[in-house]
């Protein structure tokens, strides 16, 4: 009886080195239908439908273009040659700090498309803000890439347009392909650090500073 024990636990996976332990890397070698042979940390391996692998890798659905696979819960499509290396744990958190400043305001240093700038929290600014002449110094050719819109501001209506930016990073986060507004004339005096920016990261307002996090 206790050998029958020993075996049943040994065949559920429990206890048993190499079982049910994070997956790093996944290379697909073939592809057939409802079937698919993966490398699985450098082991070659071969998966039918709904029988998972000793790694915990299962196969959803499979054709000679594309796999579905299931990694600890999450489901990814494959195709031949695709190889990840990663493991499937939640990644190191990345995250910026912006202090208040004598205004109370909370401003910081940034980057946009690799140019140095300062930049002020709004959270009322629903996409990232500069003027005109910012605008230029940064490299942005809105009037030849931006659409005419009109901005309401606190001194009312202003011609504006909307662009898109390559690049807008503060401490270690950056984003590509950021939504901006730029104002004809010379106001908002510093960019504002809007929604479009801030709508991708956490927020935690300790009083002194404000902590941002990247979601992922």
């Amino acid at each position: 009886m206790k050998n029958r024990l020993i075996l049943i636990w040994i065949a559920l996976g429990l206890g048993w080195p190499g079982l049910g332990s994070a997956v790093e890397q996944i290379r697909v070698m073939a592809l057939f239908p409802n079937k698919a042979m993966v490398a699985v940390d450098g082991t070659n391996r071969l998966l039918l439908l709904g029988k998972p692998s000793p790694e915990g890798v299962l196969l959803i659905s499979a054709n000679s273009r594309e796999a579905v696979i299931e990694v600890d819960g999450k489901r990814d499509t494959y195709r031949l040659g695709t190889h990840i290396q990663t493991s499937f744990s939640k990644p190191e958190a990345v995250v910026a700090q912006i202090w208040r400043n004598g205004s109370g305001g909370y401003e910081t240093v940034g980057s946009i498309n690799g140019y140095t700038v300062n930049m002020l929290v709004d959270t009322g600014a629903t996409a990232v803000a500069m003027n005109a002449g910012e605008a230029k110094r940064l490299g942005v050719r809105y009037r030849f890439s931006g659409k005419k819109i009109m901005i309401a501001t606190a001194s009312g209506n202003a011609r504006g347009y909307a662009v898109t930016l390559d690049r807008v990073k503060v401490g270690q986060i950056e984003f590509r392909n950021v939504h901006a507004v730029v104002v004809d004339g010379t106001h908002p005096r510093e960019v504002l650090l809007g929604m479009s920016f801030l709508k991708r990261v956490t927020m935690e307002d300790q009083g002194k500073v404000l902590i941002l996090r990247a979601k992922y």
